[in-house]
């Protein structure tokens, strides 16, 4: 207790302090450490760095303690690693005679060595050997149509007598007219023979004949008799249609449109436009004959409409269509496919052939070395094919004359014009213009002299046939745009009108399997 004037709290502070030095000072004992040992040991290994990182401070005292602290661990590991010996097991027991049989019949082992397989009594005393092996009461086959095969010969190879192959022939011999598609499993029963030296004979056939007929063979009585079981099929084409995106197969088969209905697919619209120019995000339109039986069987069959739909340039409809008994692919506006190779240079006929003959200005017989198709003064002329001008302006008795190279020795001459709309070095495309009927040169009236040359050589312009056009009109095109219509408004997709069937007896379903 202080006793006088009173003192602040930071002069009663100070006092304090100085008289806890004084106390000290004075050999008062100082409390001792309350911590117990662990506590202890705990705080000198935080202040002791024992695992240092020793790919830093190489050399130094931390240094030199980490790696004696490495050393210290691997040599403990090593005193008190278990090793690597053996650990001693208990034998097994020899296996008895009877015992070593046994198993010796479930072994692999070499033929050389009396190899056995599967579980059964071992070769002792018990066992007599077979006079003949016993047959099997029957034989079931799967065999298959190959490629340009028929019935017999694939009955033949499954191990059908002649006779019995023969018969077969003669109960479906009405089924089979058109012969059988290639693949179809046949499923086959053989019976019992009555000696080794006969064939066995056919107890069980069954096969798809058509899509829309199984039939079924059995021997009833010792008689091979046939029965017939109709299948219902939809004919309904299957139209897929889809967006264009890397590649137009992939992009179809993608959508489950048959390799067969692409390849086509691609053929028919490549004379129309050029396969470059389709572009990710066209739409393809796909329709193929399709027919599918109410078993899940299907067949695919031809391609009937080719679409091609663009944002940007023409669209494409291409219809399969038979005219003049001719099956051909139309636009949708009736134009069908271009034949022949050249297309006409004027629009005219034909007034003069190739071949000799007397010249009418000449007055001689000489050498024509091309035909003449009589047209009106000013008549346009068009290239036959592509090609390029290697010749544009008077030459001799031609007059104003043209020269198209078109590649691999083949060229065509216009002569005669009453103006060329050509010049030379330039390249041209089928149909386009190049001249103007006239009457130059050695010419009684207007015409023009067309020439074909064949490696520098002139030969008849008729051997290479003129391009020409079929136009559908009348009825024809009428039905031609219904049946288009018709196809247009399916819905993409497999078709759904068939009806689901009770599921097929066992014959029937070993037919179609």
């Amino acid at each position: 207790m202080f006793h006088g004037s009173q003192l602040s709290p930071q002069q009663g502070g100070a006092s304090a302090s100085l008289w806890l030095t004084d106390a000290i000072g004075k050999g008062a004992a100082a409390p001792a450490d309350a911590r117990d040992w662990r506590t202890r040991l705990r705080d000198w290994a935080e202040d002791v760095e024992l695992v240092p990182d020793l790919g830093q401070r190489v050399g130094s005292r931390t240094w030199f303690r980490g790696l004696a602290t490495c050393f210290v661990l691997c040599a403990a590991a090593l005193y008190l690693s278990p090793g690597f010996h053996p650990l001693p097991g208990e034998p097994q027991p020899l296996l008895a005679q009877p015992q070593f049989d046994e198993v010796r019949s479930q072994m692999i082992t070499p033929l050389a060595m009396g190899a056995d397989s599967g579980r059964r009594m071992g070769p002792t005393d018990a066992v007599q050997p077979l006079r003949e092996t016993p047959e099997r009461p029957q034989i079931e086959l799967r065999a298959q149509i190959g490629g340009s095969d028929s019935l017999g010969r694939a009955l033949s190879r499954a191990g059908v007598s002649n006779s019995d192959v023969a018969q077969v022939m003669t109960l479906a011999s009405g089924d089979i007219g058109k012969g059988m598609k290639s693949g179809t499993p046949l499923d086959i029963i053989l019976g019992r023979r009555a000696s080794r030296d006969m064939p066995r004979p056919l107890d069980h056939l069954a096969f798809r004949a058509r899509l829309d007929l199984a039939l079924e063979i059995n021997r009833v009585g010792g008689v091979l008799q046939v029965k017939r079981t109709p299948i219902r099929v939809d004919d309904t084409p299957l139209r897929i249609q889809g967006v264009i995106g890397d590649s137009i197969y992939q992009s179809a088969r993608a959508a489950g449109a048959p390799p067969k209905a692409i390849q086509t697919f691609l053929r028919v619209v490549a004379q129309q436009v050029d396969l470059g120019s389709i572009h990710a995000g066209d739409r393809y339109d796909i329709i193929t004959e399709y027919r599918r039986a109410e078993t899940g069987d299907v067949e695919v069959g031809d391609l009937l409409f080719a679409g091609l739909h663009r944002p940007s340039g023409r669209g494409i409809d291409m219809l399969k269509w038979t005219s003049d008994g001719r099956s051909q692919w139309f636009e949708a506006s009736g134009v069908g496919e271009r034949r022949g190779v050249l297309s006409a240079p004027v629009q005219g006929r034909m007034s003069s052939g190739f071949g000799m003959r007397r010249h009418p200005i000449l007055g001689y017989t000489r050498m024509h070395a091309g035909i003449d198709f009589a047209a009106a003064y000013g008549s346009p002329i068009y290239a036959a094919t592509d090609g390029v001008v290697s010749y544009a302006g008077r030459h001799g008795g031609h007059g104003n004359y043209v020269r198209l190279e078109h590649g691999s020795g083949l060229a065509t001459g216009y002569a005669h014009m009453s103006r060329i709309a050509a010049r030379y070095g330039q390249r041209v495309r089928q149909g386009q213009v190049i001249g103007y009927v006239g009457s130059s040169g050695l010419s009684t009236g207007p015409h023009l002299h067309y020439e074909l040359y064949r490696s520098g050589r002139t030969i008849n312009p008729l051997s290479v046939k003129f391009t020409t056009t079929a136009q559908l009109a009348g009825r024809e095109l009428a039905a031609f745009r219904d049946r288009l219509r018709q196809l247009k408004s399916l819905r993409a997709g497999l078709p759904v009108k068939i009806a689901q069937a009770s599921a097929p007896s066992s014959a029937l379903a070993q037919a179609v399997n």
